[in-house]
């Protein structure tokens, strides 16, 4: 899982072209004679082209959903790292990209390489910034990153992969929630009603949440908010009870989690809840959501029953 790397952090790994090769020559000894350069800016070169071909290689996968084709883009060992977050493993890499490209079926990558830094023979880092759209039409997401590529068996391969969103674009992933929902316990009759809008010029969502249950009403403020220092995404909540909580997102870009920590209203039976939020969007206009891994002052509770969400607008 990442923790929001924010945009489907899996584009990455095609990355950066443009030199930053700096080869010093020493000078010559005299009555020496001055060694001729043009091997070493035709092994520049190559490794330019090379890269460019290989991050060409890794869009037109993408792009077709060659899923085979991109595993071969990583080793064995690769690692995806965006925000706080981390997938590790070839396997996992490409799972988590196929599972996000059949839910956004239209989605379409583009990558500027800009840079480009030999480390030593077959080992190179490579920067760009990866260009985005879920959809035709759609507003391209931009987002830097740098990878690691190493030569193995003839193939310039991802070992590591590096996404810097901006703080806007690290909401851009979360897009799909803004509107207002609707939530229902299929077996228990709870009912959510959730409303969730970018306010502060796109730098915040603010959710307002009403919850029934059993004749009891308890309203909810939620403010989700990416944290610069770290690439992660966090969700702070308060309640009408007093009650507030913590969380973090991590996402695999098919499922997003929120793990909170969170202290209790008074008079309730312990201070602190532990628990994690799982929401999985099933279709454009729905998700369902399930509290897990819930705890009451280090003893453990049952998980919740799961909530179905629906678009109202």
């Amino acid at each position: 899982m990442w923790r929001f790397r924010l945009a489907p952090a899996h584009l990455l790994g095609c990355l950066s072209l443009g030199v930053t090769l700096g080869v010093t020559t020493p000078a010559p000894a005299q009555g020496v004679a001055t060694p001729d350069p043009a091997p070493a800016a035709d092994r520049e070169a190559a490794l330019r082209e090379a890269l460019a071909s290989a991050t060409a290689a890794y869009v037109e996968a993408f792009n077709a959903r060659r899923f085979e084709a991109l595993a071969d883009q990583w080793t064995e060992g690769a690692e995806l790292v965006e925000g706080g977050g981390h997938v590790v493993g070839r396997a996992p890499i490409v799972e988590s990209l196929r599972g996000w490209l059949e839910a956004n079926p239209e989605a379409r990558l583009a990558i500027d390489l800009d840079g480009v830094t030999a480390l030593g023979a077959g080992v190179a880092r490579v920067r760009g910034t990866m260009h985005f759209t879920e959809k035709p039409g759609a507003k391209p997401v931009k987002t830097r990153f740098a990878a690691l590529r190493v030569l193995e068996e003839g193939r310039w391969r991802i070992a590591e992969s590096v996404v810097e969103s901006s703080q806007v674009e690290a909401l851009d992933a979360l897009d799909w929630m803004v509107g207002s929902w609707k939530g229902t316990d299929r077996r228990g009759g709870s009912t959510v009603e959730a409303t969730y809008q970018r306010v502060a010029g796109g730098h915040l969502i603010l959710g307002g949440i009403r919850i029934r249950s059993e004749g009891e009403e308890l309203d909810v403020v939620e403010l989700i908010h990416p944290d610069k220092a770290t690439g992660s995404v966090r969700s702070w909540i308060f309640d009408s009870t007093g009650a507030r909580a913590e969380g973090i997102f991590e996402t695999d870009g098919t499922v997003f989690n929120r793990r909170f920590v969170g202290t209790t209203a008074d008079g309730a039976a312990g201070s602190e809840a532990r628990w994690v939020q799982s929401i999985v969007p099933t279709g454009p206009r729905t998700f369902t959501l399930r509290s897990i891994e819930r705890s009451l002052d280090g003893r453990p509770l049952p998980d919740r029953d799961p909530l179905h969400f629906t678009r109202q607008r």
